[in-house]
Parts: structure tokens; C-alpha cells; sequence
């Protein structure tokens, strides 16, 4: 079973992040404009089109919702007690907690989900959910806590960003169609079904190309202390939540899958816009997306007997 996850999922995954990777070197890929394109572009189609599809029930919405809370809370309590016991200065434990709390839910956990399950359109709403609620916990508190580490950010700022921003938006409307069953016309249903399907390919790109960018340095052990929490510990913290809140079946196996993602490259991006720890952060997103390979392969094959 490892073998078929690791040809089958994994290994399809890091062969597009390392094509994106020798884009990047060949070509100098304008980053920022694949940025665009990633946010603005093809996650809301796909956020959209995934509740529009959508199997889950209120229920089941309501529980997602309280997993993600609890399992945030848990990460920023377990970050906390590490910054005190390391001794970290306000700006290194605001990077410190961002790459715990913001992981790579977007451009590598939808192509994961989408691989693992096939498709499947409950564990792809799931995983949109997942990244939603990411996006709101990056433009409130992740701004935030690097804005006051280095100048007092304040929270309706971060909030008029999070408004920005079309994902929230597209997850509303897709729910809205899915509850009160409005078909799609065909005009809208088509495009939105390419750009869906461009998902995969063009944020692994994407991620490659980001990623290619950092120098590669073995030498912080604050780093691998993030990489072991954000990959071990924080699968561990999601699967006692699944089992506390009683889930079972697709909704329980993604959720685990989910709570095993690397550090976002958000983490590295609010790091560099605010020049807050941009080396921590940098090889926090390239170690722990290294090491995943080996991580998600062993979550994705648990999985199979959670639930």
C-alpha cells in the first residue's frame, strides 16, 4: 500500500513541484503574477465548485468548523510553550507560531486531497473548507502577530486584507447554490470546470518555482524543532480531535491528511513583507516540504484505518 501512495500520490506531486523548480531556474518565473493566478484565479473556481458539489451536511459542516478551531488552539498553545521555553524574542515567536498554525493548505493540500481521494467531492469540500479557514487565520492573525512584532498592527487592517480577498467570497456562493439546489448554467459551469481542472498542475508549479528560491541551510535547530511539530505533532493533535469529536470515514481521513500539511509559503511572504525572520521562515517552508515526503506518505496510508 505505501508503494501505490508513494507512485500514485506522492511522488506525482513532487515530480510537478520539481518541474516548477527547473521552470524557475530556466526561466525566472514572475512569482508574483503565478501568485495572482493561483489566489485570485483558479482557488476560488475550485473552492466554489467543491461546495457546489458538496456532500456535507450542517453537521458535518459544524463539526469541520470545531475541529479547525480546536486544532489551531492546540498549535498556538504548544508554539507558546515552546517560545517561552526557547526564549524567543516577540518577532522570532510570532515566525515561530506562524509556521505551525499557517500550513500549505491551498497549492500542495488541495493537490494532495485531490490525489489521495480521487476527486472524491467530500473530502475536496473539506479540504476547501480547511483552506478557507487557513486564509482567515493568515490575514487576521498571522498579519497581525508579525505587525505588532514589528509595529503595532492593528486588527481592522488585517481584517479590510482578509475582505480583499475572493476565497471567502466563493465559499459563500458555493454554498448558497449547493443549499438552494440553483443549477449552473453552462456558460458559467464550463469555464469554471477548466480553470478547476488547472488546479494541480499550475499551484504545484507554483509552489516549485516558490520554494527554488530559498537557499538551502541545515544548520537552525529552531527550524527542525517547526518541522517536527508542524509534521508530527500536528497530525497527532488531529488525530485525537477526530477521535474526541466522533468522526469517521472520508471526513476523518482528510481531516488527518490536512492536519499533516508543510508550512505555508504565506509564513515566508508575511516574513519577508514585514522583514520579520525571513531566514526562519524561508527554510521552515523548504525543510518541512522536504520532509513531507515522507510524512504524508505515512498519514495518508494511517488514514486507511482511521474511521
Amino acid at each position: 500500500m505505501i508503494i501505490e501512495i508513494v507512485t500514485d500520490v506522492v511522488l506525482p506531486i513532487f515530480v510537478l513541484i520539481g518541474l516548477g523548480a527547473l521552470m524557475h531556474r530556466a526561466f525566472q518565473l514572475n512569482l508574483y503574477t503565478l501568485a495572482k493566478i493561483n489566489f485570485y484565479y483558479i482557488t476560488p473556481a475550485v473552492v466554489f465548485l467543491s461546495m457546489y458539489n458538496s456532500e456535507m451536511s450542517p453537521l458535518l459542516l459544524g463539526s469541520v468548523t470545531l475541529f479547525y478551531a480546536l486544532y489551531i488552539s492546540l498549535q498556538y498553545i504548544v508554539s507558546s510553550i515552546v517560545s517561552w521555553k526557547r526564549g524567543f524574542k516577540p518577532g522570532m515567536k510570532a515566525a515561530f507560531t506562524n509556521s505551525l498554525i499557517l500550513d500549505n493548505s491551498g497549492n500542495y493540500g488541495l493537490p494532495i486531497n485531490q490525489l489521495a481521494f480521487k476527486g472524491d467531492p467530500l473530502a475536496t469540500s473539506i479540504q476547501a473548507l480547511v483552506m478557507t479557514f487557513q486564509s482567515l487565520v493568515t490575514f487576521t492573525y498571522g498579519v497581525i502577530s508579525v505587525q505588532r512584532a514589528k509595529s503595532g498592527g492593528t486588527l481592522k487592517a488585517a481584517l479590510i486584507g482578509f475582505l480583499k480577498m475572493p476565497v471567502p467570497y466563493a465559499l459563500v456562493l458555493g454554498l448558497v447554490f449547493h443549499v438552494f439546489h440553483w443549477p449552473l448554467p453552462d456558460f458559467a459551469a464550463k469555464p469554471l470546470g477548466y480553470i478547476a481542472d488547472s488546479m494541480v498542475s499550475i499551484a504545484l508549479l507554483t509552489l516549485g518555482a516558490q520554494i527554488i528560491q530559498y537557499p538551502l541551510r541545515l544548520d537552525r535547530l529552531d527550524v527542525y524543532i517547526s518541522a517536527f511539530l508542524r509534521l508530527l505533532v500536528g497530525p497527532a493533535i488531529g488525530l485525537l480531535l477526530i477521535l474526541a469529536l466522533g468522526l469517521k470515514g472520508i471526513p476523518a481521513q482528510a481531516l488527518l491528511i490536512a492536519s499533516g500539511m508543510p508550512t505555508g509559503v504565506n509564513s515566508t511572504i508575511l516574513a519577508e513583507e514585514y522583514d520579520n525572520e525571513p531566514d526562519f521562515a524561508s527554510q521552515t517552508v523548504l525543510i518541512s516540504t522536504l520532509l513531507n515526503v515522507i510524512t504524508v506518505t505515512a498519514l495518508i496510508s494511517l488514514s486507511k484505518f482511521v474511521g
